[in-house]
């Protein structure tokens, strides 16, 4: 394993290159996919330990699958009845973490009865993948692991905090003027600052004020979200996608006292707004615009299944009387995924078909798609 000096040292060396190649000045959004996968460095690509509970195994952070398997075993309704509905068999899970989801989908859409062909997992991380594969080792050859995609995709595609780890440009307004924020050289302990250049680039809304103001926009996880769509849509039965994550609808995401903008990094179960410092050694993070998210996916055909709070989206799906028929330890964790204090309101599900629409059960009651 690398030392986490030894890492940041060459980390550092690493994107000090990469800031000479760019003549100086490197935007955010490539510090930021420098800073994640780079080879063998990036957080995502080093083996330093990352998801657990606790802060005394190594870990950053905990995912929902990590806080409670009644996350997964629920999703998976929602999944068997997008497999029924699009009339495929595989599942495509994207960034797939511990294994955690992936072995709580497999395990409860098996007690389903659902005919499930193949689980594909699309993984930049292979440190992670390797943990995927032990952990899901009694599936064989019903999962595989996939570093790079074809060109027609079709099945039903989940993706648990995918989009918050998509690198993110920083737009900053100063005195009535916009800026993209990009990451020099200097002299001080990180050997990085920033700096704002004068930029063309807008967000999608202007945020009400004359106040300065930091913001992000997010090009490439709506590319994401349109390179997905063609490929479900160019072949022959097209699928479902259902995204979990932390965000806000545009209304919201640009709201004027959000000044500050939403870049947030992780480490030892601590947050910190500086992504400059530890490059390597902690997540970083942009809460989703998912407004952006939806207009992406609609530009390039898709329809949107219904978009919503984590919370009414899995009591939807059930949760409440899963928790009901468990130990009182175990409801208590689920509680967390539920609670507006905890994951329950901050996170939300959008969903996505490429079929003619049909009311998805976790978006039943309580569909916010009206405020994207």
């Amino acid at each position: 394993m690398t030392e986490p000096h030894s890492l940041t040292t060459d980390m550092r060396l690493r994107v000090h290159k990469a800031i000479s190649d760019a003549q100086g000045w490197l935007p955010f959004d490539q510090f930021m996919a420098m800073a994640l996968y780079e080879p063998g460095l990036g957080y995502y690509a080093n083996q330093q330990p990352k998801f657990g509970s606790m802060p005394q195994s190594g870990s950053d952070f905990v995912t929902a699958p990590e806080l409670s398997p009644m996350f997964g075993a629920t999703l998976a309704k929602q999944v068997a009845e997008a497999l029924a509905a699009s009339g495929t068999d595989e599942v495509w899970e994207f960034g797939a973490g511990s294994g955690a989801l992936a072995q709580q989908l497999l395990t409860e859409l098996k007690r389903l009865g659902c005919p499930l062909k193949r689980y594909n997992i699309m993984d930049l991380s292979s440190t992670l993948k390797a943990r995927q594969q032990a952990k899901l080792a009694e599936w064989g050859d019903q999962v595989r692991w996939l570093s790079q995609w074809s060109d027609t995709l079709q099945g039903v595609v989940v993706g648990n905090e995918v989009l918050d780890a998509m690198p993110v440009k920083l737009l900053h307004r100063i005195q009535g003027q916009w800026h993209e924020r990009g990451v020099v050289q200097a002299d001080n302990e990180h050997g990085l600052a920033w700096q704002d250049r004068p930029t063309e680039l807008r967000p999608p809304m202007a945020p009400v004020g004359e106040h300065d103001y930091l913001t992000e926009i997010q090009p490439q996880a709506e590319a994401f979200v349109a390179s997905l769509a063609e490929r479900l849509l160019a072949s022959e039965k097209g699928g479902a996608a259902f995204f979990l994550d932390y965000g806000f609808p545009e209304s919201e995401y640009f709201h004027p006292e959000r000044h500050m903008g939403t870049v947030m990094c992780h480490q030892a179960h601590k947050a910190d707004p500086n992504p400059l410092e530890n490059v390597g050694l902690k997540d970083i993070t942009a809460h989703v615009n998912f407004t952006g998210i939806a207009l992406a996916g609609q530009d390039a055909g898709l329809q949107v299944l219904g978009y919503t709070s984590q919370a009414r989206f899995l009591l939807n799906l059930g949760m409440a009387e899963k928790m009901a028929d468990s130990p009182l330890v175990e409801r208590a964790q689920a509680m967390k995924l539920l609670s507006e204090h905890e994951m329950g309101e901050l996170f939300k599900v959008i969903g996505f078909a490429t079929h003619d629409h049909w009311q998805a059960q976790g978006f039943a009651a309580g569909d916010r798609s009206h405020r994207l």
